[in-house]
């Protein structure tokens, strides 16, 4: 079976991790005690489930010291185990606990102790999962990631096509960055700047150049390459962002031409994180 364990710390998101593996067919289990989840695989296995997440917290304490061993026994027993590990900085976690008003498991009556217990009890999960930084990410977004990272078929490589402006800050989830700020900006443009990259004119006014063509070459023998290595070593998931000013004319264009190309090879998603936004 493919078996995603989702730890992190509390509020970064774990329960709409869950959530959102349960929509893409996921069987789930949320904070299963550790010593069961050997006893629920088997179950689900001979019942022919063949994709399971199980949550896990830092109120399991006194089984986590075993926590690397009963992996490791289900990945002897041929299971694909991934473990995924949600965090955000705690003042982050201060902020979203003081909006929802919720309780931290662990704090008692003093949340910046309870953040600080979870993040020590958990250090040692976090060395050997796949870490995964909520704190800019609304619940769509994470949701989002969460889908477009398991919703693909077992050891098939998922591509993840996505646009941003620097102004808003790197994307935490790229795996692979393009820089397109070098290319004719559209903005300029009085016809064009009220559109965005995926209309057809943009498309023209920012891949019709000379240097968009050389780029895009030396780009797609990049990707040529490196997308069968990473698939090769066993990567599930890829994040390739594009990066503009703005994240409304240049990146677009540009990712929507790497999904043309993509696709016939790649099981390709596409997101406009700064059109996605504003709409």
């Amino acid at each position: 079976m493919k078996i995603v364990i989702v730890t992190g710390l509390s509020g970064a998101g774990k329960s709409t991790a869950l959530q959102a593996l349960e929509d893409v067919g996921f069987y789930c289990a949320d904070n299963l005690p550790l010593p069961l989840v050997r006893e629920l695989c088997d179950v689900l296995s001979d019942a022919g489930e063949r994709r399971v997440a199980i949550s896990v917290d830092a109120r399991q304490q006194p089984f986590l010291a075993h926590f690397t061993d009963e992996v490791e026994r289900l990945r002897g027993e041929g299971h694909d185990v991934e473990v995924l590990y949600l965090e955000a900085a705690a003042s982050i976690l201060q902020r979203r606990y003081s909006e929802t008003r919720r309780r931290h498991p662990l704090a008692g009556d003093d949340l910046v102790e309870g953040i600080r217990r979870d993040t020590e009890i958990l250090s040692e999960l976090r060395e050997r999962a796949a870490v995964l930084d909520t704190e800019q990410l609304n619940v769509h977004q994470l949701k989002g990631i969460i889908q477009e990272r398991y919703s693909v078929g077992e050891g098939k490589l998922a591509v993840t096509l996505l646009s941003f402006g620097y102004k808003r800050g790197l994307p935490l989830e790229a795996d692979l960055v393009f820089d397109v700020r070098f290319l004719a900006n559209p903005y300029f443009d009085a016809r064009l700047s009220g559109l965005d990259g995926r209309d057809p004119e943009v498309q023209s006014f920012v891949l019709g150049l000379e240097e968009a063509d050389a780029f895009m070459e030396h780009a797609g023998r990049l990707l040529s390459f490196t997308l069968p290595q990473y698939e090769r070593e066993g990567k599930r998931y890829l994040t390739i962002a594009v990066g503009c000013t703005g994240g409304r004319h240049r990146s677009v264009a540009v990712v929507e031409r790497f999904k043309v190309e993509l696709e016939p090879v790649w099981s390709v998603s596409v997101r406009h994180r700064d059109l996605d936004e504003t709409g």
